[in-house]
């Protein structure tokens, strides 16, 4: 196999599922690590893909470590592993629970799934969970949800932030907090790019008697300006079974409990 072909391959791959190990690309093509990740960083270097901790991952916008992505253009990316994200993270709750939603569009997802759950409080500072909450399906149906609205400081991702959405988050006691992050690295942890949305996410988790985490795999070695906090504080994170096998053993090592759950079409 050519070089050219061989690269050609792994970026396909890669763009295909997000994100791949070196030892996944090795075995795919025949080749030797080594091989794979010379071509791997030859790629990072050409724009093709990102490199990182043991493969690589669809690129990522230039300066993205302090970059925030509008609400919108995110509910189109990774539909389906978030919808499987969603659904697993939803049996973890029960009619009159009080539950926290954080802002991102995983967040979002899992509110669609909670809808039709009764007598639920849901607390969370972000503005499209707040509103999925905000009718019945039907006109008839009895309003049996409340929802509480931190204020705040509005992000471009739509949640509200800062010193008046902590306030709101610290004196509160729910059952379950559902976070979602911008990254999740080895070193970094569940990072952010907003410095005030980390305090804030800090308050939800803080919240909750149980915490959960909600990310896809393509959040993998992903690192935002700011770290929310280290993996070792994170009680349970849920993912997709596109996160490679060697992201999984370092995950499962630091978190206290993975879940990784399937995609339905993979």
């Amino acid at each position: 196999m050519l070089v050219a072909e061989r690269r050609a391959r792994i970026v396909a791959e890669v763009g295909r599922r997000g994100a791949a190990s070196i030892a996944e690309l090795a075995d795919e093509l025949g080749v030797s690590a080594m091989t794979v990740r010379r071509d791997i960083e030859a790629l990072a270097d050409d724009g093709a893909l990102d490199k990182v901790r043991g493969g690589a991952t669809t690129r990522r916008e230039r300066g993205s470590a302090g970059h925030e992505r509008a609400f919108e253009a995110r509910t189109q990316q990774q539909v389906a592993q978030k919808r499987a994200i969603a659904r697993r993270a939803a049996e973890l709750v029960a009619p009159g629970m009080a539950v926290g939603l954080s802002g991102g569009t995983t967040a979002w997802v899992l509110a669609q799934e909670l809808r039709g759950v009764p007598d639920l409080t849901v607390v969370t500072n972000s503005l499209p969970v707040a509103d999925v909450f905000r009718r019945p399906d039907r006109a008839d149906e009895p309003y049996t949800q409340s929802v509480v609205l931190t204020g705040g400081v509005r992000t471009p991702s739509d949640a509200l932030v800062g010193p008046v959405a902590v306030r709101s988050l610290e004196h509160l006691h729910l059952d379950v907090a559902f976070l979602g992050v911008h990254g999740v690295d080895l070193h970094a942890g569940l990072t952010t790019p907003n410095l005030l949305e980390a305090e804030t996410d800090r308050a939800l988790l803080a919240a909750g008697e149980e915490a959960v985490v909600l990310a896809d795999h393509t959040k993998w070695g992903v690192v935002g300006l700011t770290t929310i906090v280290d993996l070792h504080e994170v009680r349970r994170l849920v993912t997709d079974d596109g996160l490679a096998d060697e992201a999984r053993e370092l995950l499962a090592g630091q978190v206290g409990d993975l879940w990784v759950v399937p995609v339905e079409g993979d």
